[in-house]
């Protein structure tokens, strides 16, 4: 078989699942917004989405995305539910069938579960007269459509819809509770998901850690504590204690060259007036980018109020971090 006969092959499959998509979207409706509601509302419960075979693959990366972005859900096995599983649904929660033909026999036993408890029941399946179908309380009913194998019987177009709707549940929810990337970055730590997503805040020299010196100190007593702190930097504040400058190795060897008697000279007179400073919540990558484009080595961080800071963050603290 010839290289290009399988390319051939790949575009047929990917036109084939593209086009049951767009038949999805078309059949999106108002029962998808009751599905979305009724996952809003259960506040006292979890999302609990079973099925079976291929539909309960799907089913687990659904309540894997679910959960990451802020709505409690696990994955039971509709096998499983028969053998003692259904002690893991309580009445609080909502529950998701995920069945193509709506008719696996294996269903049975979770459905009258979940009727006999009066436990919400959100139903995916592609056939009107199926099992699924008609116990469900809100049918998310899919387009049967063609598989994308040559004897249209290997579940392929059918998982493509199934997962496309559970990501649309997850991120219709997920915007209504405007939930940001801070909020993913606490269910994402590690990893370099979570790398990217770490703030300055997560990094940044804190309390006795910065190199915190008086506009007003002569410049041998500065030199004194950034060799003790290490930092290669200073900030310098006011009497207020507002930040006022900042003061790095090159300017202490740059002002070295022009002044003579250097060490008697208060700080303020050599220092940066108006520092760069980034709020707390930046992104580390953020930070980066804009020490690397102003040639810098470190970064004021403030919160509320940019007139103090809270923290120092060097380029080493986010090179170490895997950050780039």
């Amino acid at each position: 078989m010839k290289k290009k006969f399988y390319t051939k092959i790949a575009k047929k499959v990917i036109e084939t699942e593209i086009s049951s998509l767009k038949k999805l979207k078309s059949s999106i409706n108002k029962s998808f917004e009751k599905a979305v509601r009724t996952i809003l509302n259960c506040r006292n419960g979890k999302i609990i989405i079973s099925g079976v075979g291929k539909s309960g693959i799907i089913g687990k990366k659904i309540a894997s995305t679910l959960s990451s972005v802020g709505t409690p859900s696990f994955f039971v096995d509709a096998s499983s539910c028969s053998h003692g599983d259904l002690g893991q649904i309580s009445v609080d929660d909502v529950l998701i069938l995920i069945s193509y033909s709506g008719d696996s026999s294996e269903l049975k036993n979770i459905i009258q579960y979940a009727k006999r408890n009066k436990i919400s029941l959100i139903g995916i399946m592609s056939k009107r007269k199926s099992l699924l179908y008609k116990a469900s309380d809100i049918k998310l009913l899919i387009p049967e459509i063609k598989e994308a194998d040559p004897n249209n019987i290997v579940p392929t177009s059918s998982t493509i819809i199934q997962l496309s709707i559970g990501d649309a549940l997850a991120i219709a929810t997920m915007k209504y509770k405007k939930f940001t990337k801070l909020d993913f970055k606490k269910f994402h730590p590690s990893g370099s998901l979570g790398a990217k997503l770490k703030t300055v805040e997560d990094l940044m020299l804190t309390d006795k850690k910065i190199p915190f010196v008086n506009e007003n100190i002569l410049m041998k007593e500065a030199l004194k504590i950034i060799v003790k702190k290490k930092l290669g930097t200073l900030i310098v504040k006011n009497k207020k204690g507002y930040t006022s400058g900042i003061l790095v190795d090159g300017d202490i060897k740059r002002s070295s060259y022009k002044i003579n008697n250097l060490k008697n000279v208060k700080i303020k007179s050599i220092m940066k007036k108006n520092p760069i400073s980034v709020h707390k919540e930046t992104l580390a990558a953020q930070a980066l980018f804009i020490m690397n484009s102003k040639k810098i080595t470190s970064l004021c961080v403030h919160g509320k109020s940019k007139k103090r800071t809270v923290g120092i963050i060097h380029i080493h603290n986010i090179l170490q971090s895997n950050i780039s």
